[in-house]
């Protein structure tokens, strides 16, 4: 991970205990892969397809581990409990069959907490019953068989294989159906011919709707399934048969339709497992090389990528020399060039030539792996809207069933209305008032969202930040390593006092011990001009300012304007002088001993190479741009007039940049608008400020595992225009949730009018609601293109 803002001084190696604790959900503190710098290797964490299962990605109760839920509570709020078990259950795929499940388990003593992966058709429980017995049979008591998930077995994360939406037996079922339609229309055959294919129709194609019907209606549950089923037989029981044949008929076919629809939708995000081979060709003890499962793979091991092959697991390159598509991990359009002591990342291309490269994690410990978990636990974190319609659904089928009940019975009892006509159009009621369309809207909307995403190498951790990203007013940006490249040049050398030949070799034997980007630089410029390094003693890091050694018996300093300051060893002379080399975008470091200063030492740090096309981007969207830095005021300014940013701040330290996010929410709460700040860092040492954003961004975050896990949003690679990106695809996102929701209460609200005035009919009940819910889906499966 690139450098934050690493210019505090060149001593700069902030301790943890620096960071500070967060007030947030999500965790900004470094994680054990953390680096210094952007020379890196991949660091470890977890998964790819097919093994993902082998370490379960969600870390909850009894330090165990949870699928990702879609709804409801989360993973990370689950309870401690002494067991977490995972089971698939092919027969959840809808919020009506979680809704049932979390009647019958959250009651049962010993269960904690529940999390569901709809899309993975998943269920976690956390428990503390010595046998999980009880929790399987309360699912078969409701029409449904858990499967548990053993870690290591196939299948349990797998994209879900295309099926076909009409089987044959529906396909009777519906030609029957039109044919007692047909039959009754024209009045051909006998009176009991169309009742007969009608019933036919409903044996076929009903029976699985009937049976879960009952189960929900034992269980006091008015889902979609009992809704279906009391309408049918309501219509059946009034001598309506071709219109119950047709009304269970279209509605097992919608069922169809919506479950393919949904195993688009999944296997778009599980998609991203696929991309690591399943074997690797590793080097032997003989010379000789040997293709094994990449599961069997070591730390440590050889392995050979030719031409064409994909990278079965993270690694260094040692021998050869190629170019690698890695797209699917950064982002990145153009292929990267990977020389010896270069990180691959599994699941990148190898174009050219033939490399060997030295593993540095295991199969199930990648960074694709990472990237796949993110982007599966990603839906937890439930958007606003997704709350709201979660709300809204628990009261409007209760209240739509209690109206139908009303308009069944009040007008005949006290209008004298046919009980006929209007027990018809209560059925027509009850077809219409279930919230499968809503409730279905947002999630599929969110993972379409967050799986075009991660296509671009943005991982966006949870669908509340990426509804929340269209609302970003103001962009805090850190400079080094998100404006800047983080590798500073060193330009300008100048003796002051002393020998110049003993100040450099001082200087530069006390900055290759400092990891801050300048001293970096003045030891890289050092080691290739030759310059001899000199025994260091005593040497201490001074965070924000530089560092403090003994080189032979005598106190050096090497740092910053403000620690020259703090040493009372300024002078206007070296201050015009570093005037003159901030106001040119250059960093100085300085020299000093006891009497003074003795060596200056500039260096600059090159822009990126889109900053300013990302700047301009974000201009064009209407947000705001502060860059804060730990660099002197004059330098932070200068970048920030090249690179087009509104607003500057220098010589921030790490908690000057969390008051600065600070006084900008409280700017932005007092003009009473609903704009949100984000910040862009590296993760680490910013971690106040990005704690503090409403949205915190980690640049870089390919091959480390901080990033990943800290920010709410990670870009893979270094380019900065993928900010604006995800602006755009969390407008586009927002403006799709509202318009699914439009569509589902719309057409639901267009068809209740028609039955009060007469011109409702079940079977237009039928095509609006599982229409619609067909609608919402292809709405929200769009955001898959873009």
């Amino acid at each position: 991970m690139p450098h934050n803002d690493h210019d505090h001084g060149p001593g700069h190696d902030q301790p943890q205990s620096h960071i500070h604790s967060h007030d947030r959900a999500h965790d900004h503190s470094p994680g054990p892969g953390s680096s210094h710098g952007q020379d890196h290797a991949p660091a470890a964490g977890p998964s790819v397809l097919g093994r993902l299962e082998a370490v379960n990605p969600f870390p909850c109760c009894c330090g165990g581990s949870c699928a990702a839920p879609t709804a409801g509570t989360t993973s990370a709020e689950l309870p401690q409990a002494a067991h977490t078990d995972t089971y698939r259950i092919e027969a959840m795929d809808c919020p009506t069959e979680e809704r049932m499940l979390r009647k019958a388990l959250e009651p049962m003593p010993g269960v904690k907490g529940l999390a569901f992966n709809l899309l993975g058709r998943e269920l976690t429980v956390c428990h503390d019953l010595p046998d999980p017995g009880p929790i399987v049979l309360a699912i078969a008591d409701l029409g449904m068989t858990a499967v548990p998930v053993v870690p290591g077995t196939a299948g349990a994360t797998r994209a879900g294989a295309a099926t076909s939406w009409l089987s044959p037996t529906l396909a009777v079922a519906l030609v029957l159906s039109v044919a007692s339609e047909l039959l009754e229309w024209f009045g051909l055959g006998t009176p009991w011919l169309p009742a007969g294919c009608a019933l036919l129709a409903i044996a076929l194609s009903g029976l699985p709707i009937y049976k879960k019907g009952l189960i929900a209606l034992r269980h006091r549950d008015l889902n979609i399934n009992a809704l279906m089923s009391v309408a049918a037989t309501g219509a059946l029981f009034l001598g309506q048969f071709p219109e119950a044949a047709m009304v269970m008929t279209l509605f097992a076919v919608a069922e169809k339709l919506e479950s393919a629809s949904l195993t688009r939708a999944k296997n778009a995000v599980t998609a991203l497992l696929a991309l690591a081979p399943q074997e690797a060709t590793v080097g032997r003890t003989d010379g000789s090389f040997a293709v094994v499962p990449a599961d069997a793979v070591p730390v440590g091991t050889t392995v050979r990528l030719r031409p064409g092959e994909r990278v079965a697991l993270d690694g260094m390159v040692t021998a050869g020399r190629s170019s690698l598509d890695q797209s699917a991990i950064t982002g990145e359009s153009l292929p990267v060039e990977k020389a010896p002591g270069d990180p691959l990342f599994a699941g990148s291309v190898n174009q050219e030539g033939e490399l060997h490269y030295q593993t540095t994690a295991l199969a199930t410990d990648s960074t694709l792996a990472r990237i796949t978990r993110a982007v599966v636990a990603s839906p937890g974190k439930q958007a606003r809207t997704q709350r709201f319609v979660d709300r809204f659904a628990a009261l409007y089928t209760p209240s739509v069933f209690t109206a139908a009940v009303a308009v069944a019975v009040l007008p005949p009892l006290v209008l004298g209305a046919s009980f006929a006509e209007w027990i018809y159009k209560a059925l027509v009621i009850l077809v219409i008032a279930c919230p499968c369309a809503l409730v279905i809207s947002t999630p599929v909307s969110v993972v379409s969202g967050l799986a075009a995403a991660a296509r671009r190498g943005i991982l966006i951790k949870g669908g509340l930040f990426l509804e929340q990203g269209h609302a970003i007013g103001t962009l805090v940006l850190d400079k080094t390593g998100t404006i800047t490249t983080g590798r500073p040049v060193a330009t300008d050398v100048e003796n002051l006092a002393g020998d110049p030949g003993v100040n450099r070799s001082i200087a530069v034997s006390l900055a290759a011990r400092s990891d801050h980007p300048v001293s970096k630089a003045v030891a890289r410029a050092g080691r290739e001009d030759g310059v001899a390094l000199l025994p260091v003693t005593d040497f201490t890091a001074l965070p924000g300012r530089g560092v403090r050694a003994m080189v032979e018996a005598t106190p050096y300093h090497l740092g910053n304007h403000r620690l020259i300051e703090e040493l009372g060893l300024c002078s206007p002379a070296i201050e015009a002088r570093l005037d003159a080399l901030e106001g040119a975008g250059k960093t100085a470091v300085l020299l000093a001993d006891a009497t003074g200063v003795l060596t200056l030492f500039a260096a600059a740090d090159a822009l990126r190479p889109h900053s300013r096309e990302a700047v301009a981007e974000l201009h064009a969207l209407g947000v705001k741009t502060v860059m804060l830095s730990g660099d002197n005021a004059h330098t932070a300014a200068a970048i920030a007039q090249a690179v087009g940013i509104d607003a500057a701040k220098g010589d921030q330290l790490p908690e000057d940049k969390a008051a600065a996010v600070d006084a900008l929410a409280a700017q932005a709460a007092q003009a009473g608008g609903a704009a949100l700040i984000g910040m862009v860092g590296d993760g680490i040492n910013d971690a106040p400020a990005l704690a503090r954003a409403d949205i915190g961004f980690a640049m870089g975050a390919a091959g480390t595992d901080a990033a990943i896990e800290t920010a709410d949003v990670a870009i893979m690679d270094d380019d900065l225009r993928k900010i604006a990106a995800f602006i755009r695809l969390s407008r586009a996102t927002v403006a799709t949730l509202k318009q699914n929701i439009a569509l589902a209460l719309g057409l639901k609200g267009v068809v209740l009018a028609l039955t009060f005035l007469g011109y409702g009919s079940m079977l237009l009940a039928v095509f609006a609601d599982m229409g619609t819910s067909l609608l919402v889906i292809a709405n929200g499966l769009r955001l898959l293109r873009r």
